[in-house]
């Protein structure tokens, strides 16, 4: 399995209240680039909208389901509790600083979490991010959106260090370690910094130990689950069967068109999916016509009139 290792974060997926207001944000505000536009293939009168950099690239991809009928998020362990997105360097954490502050966005002070500057912030629905500084980082690249109206020198480039709520580190520890192949880096207080294959915060989870916190409840404003990357087809089936052997629940084999995947329970409630870096989301529209109307996998092409009435318009053209 060595030469299968899982080299980083695939793409985290969250839940939003509203899809227009959620491309909104992540557009106007943060300056990321919507490259797919499509449907959540398990609830298809659901929008699935994936915000990335210029190229759609694996590691870049934050995804939003605008779900419907259920209450917002309530903070608590055996959460996906904190969305990172990368910035070039501690100059860039002061102009976000200052871009929140025009932008009337809620933001908290700049700290340093394991030698990173990071500033953390929320959206609309109270979901928690974080920018954190890519000054003294190592490993994957980052890139960004080209498209955008930010300069290079301060854009997002990128997802970074993804954080996990839990009441006792000691679950979740064997997992990330002895399965997937993380390595514990290092501690400080009540959080653990684990990272794969040497290669940096777009490779690293944080397991913020909380025993006083209560059990949480997904919902707007949440995470509904982590996506980490494997090269393609003939890995991910390697995985599969690794997972299989161990009695943890998974999904098995889901073709999601854009990328093959599973999901599987680190721990009970914590969502965890790998998903192969091929083949990408320029497999049904061009570079420049990306994310401006309603894509469907060809398996659900045929219930297109029916999906596009369950769905409330918006306009994503510009």
């Amino acid at each position: 399995m060595a030469n299968f290792q899982l080299t980083g974060i695939h793409h985290v997926t969250a839940m939003t209240s509203s899809a227009p207001k959620i491309y909104d944000f992540m557009t106007r505000i943060l300056g990321l680039r919507l490259v797919k536009k499509t449907v959540n293939q398990d609830a298809i009168d659901t929008y699935h909208l994936y915000f990335t950099d210029d190229q759609g690239l694996p590691g870049t991809d934050l995804t939003f389901f605008d779900t419907k009928d259920v209450s917002w998020n309530v903070a608590g362990h055996h959460m996906i509790s904190r969305i990172s997105l990368r910035v070039p360097d501690d100059a860039a954490i002061e102009f976000w600083q200052q871009r929140f502050s025009d932008l009337e966005v809620t933001y908290g002070l700049p700290d340093r979490h394991f030698g990173a500057l990071t500033l953390p912030f929320e959206d609309f629905d109270h979901q928690q991010y974080q920018l954190i500084s890519d000054e003294h980082n190592h490993g994957l690249a980052g890139a960004y959106n080209k498209l955008g109206t930010l300069d290079e020198a301060v854009a997002i480039r990128g997802l970074g260090p993804v954080y996990v709520t839990m009441d006792d580190l000691g679950a979740i520890e064997p997992v990330l370690t002895t399965l997937m192949g993380f390595e514990r880096v290092a501690s400080s207080n009540n959080e653990t910094l684990f990272e794969l294959a040497n290669n940096g915060h777009g490779a690293q989870l944080v397991v913020v130990a909380d025993p006083a916190a209560n059990l949480g409840s997904y919902g707007w404003g949440g995470v509904h689950h982590v996506a980490f990357r494997t090269p393609n087809h003939d890995t991910l089936m390697a995985w599969i069967e690794k997972i299989q052997q161990t009695d943890l629940p998974d999904s098995g084999y889901r073709n999601r068109y854009y990328f093959e995947s599973e999901y599987f329970r680190p721990v009970p409630r914590v969502l965890f999916e790998l998903a192969t870096d091929e083949p990408g989301f320029f497999e049904d529209e061009t570079y420049l016509d990306a994310g401006k109307k309603l894509e469907l996998p060809p398996f659900l092409e045929a219930q297109r009139a029916a999906i596009e009435r369950s769905l409330t318009p918006f306009d994503t053209a510009d």
